[in-house]
């Protein structure tokens, strides 16, 4: 298991390590987003879907009152979960949980799948600091070697 963590000073910069783990995920790749509300995950997600479709101007709006929205990108199909609001992690079945994860699967509030957590997967937990900066700890196995070269 690798694990790095990046500091991201600007939006900018979240979009480019959006953009860099967008352009190698693949059919059954899954990125967990977890942290503290307000500290990037939406703004990763947003950017990883207009990467992913190569369409910078992509409505990307916040699944959080549908729990799911779904995308058809060059990478082939993206669910986008966002599980705020999500009382079991049974309700994932209703969502389609199984059949999303044969495409890519990118979810907000990774922590409330429980036992659905996905064994190989890019996690990235945001953070704050008492400055405002954000900061991602992300961890990865060796199928998803996709930020060993991100400066």
């Amino acid at each position: 298991m690798s694990d790095r963590t990046f500091t991201l000073a600007t939006p900018a910069q979240t979009d480019a390590l959006a953009a860099a783990v967008a352009v190698q995920l693949r059919a059954g790749d899954a990125v967990l987003l977890s942290g503290v509300m307000g500290a990037g995950k939406s703004s990763f997600a947003r950017a990883a879907l207009r990467a992913l479709s190569r369409n910078p101007a992509l409505e990307v709006p916040s699944p959080t009152f549908t729990l799911v929205q779904t995308y058809e990108t060059s990478a082939g199909p993206v669910a986008h979960f966002d599980l705020w609001r999500m009382g079991d992690p049974s309700e994932l079945e209703e969502l389609g949980w199984d059949e999303a994860c044969q495409g890519i699967v990118l979810v907000e509030w990774a922590e409330h799948l429980g036992d659905l957590t996905p064994a190989a997967a890019l996690t990235l937990d945001f953070t704050l600091d008492g400055a405002g900066g954000r900061h991602v700890r992300a961890q990865w196995d060796e199928r998803l070697n996709m930020l060993e070269d991100f400066t």
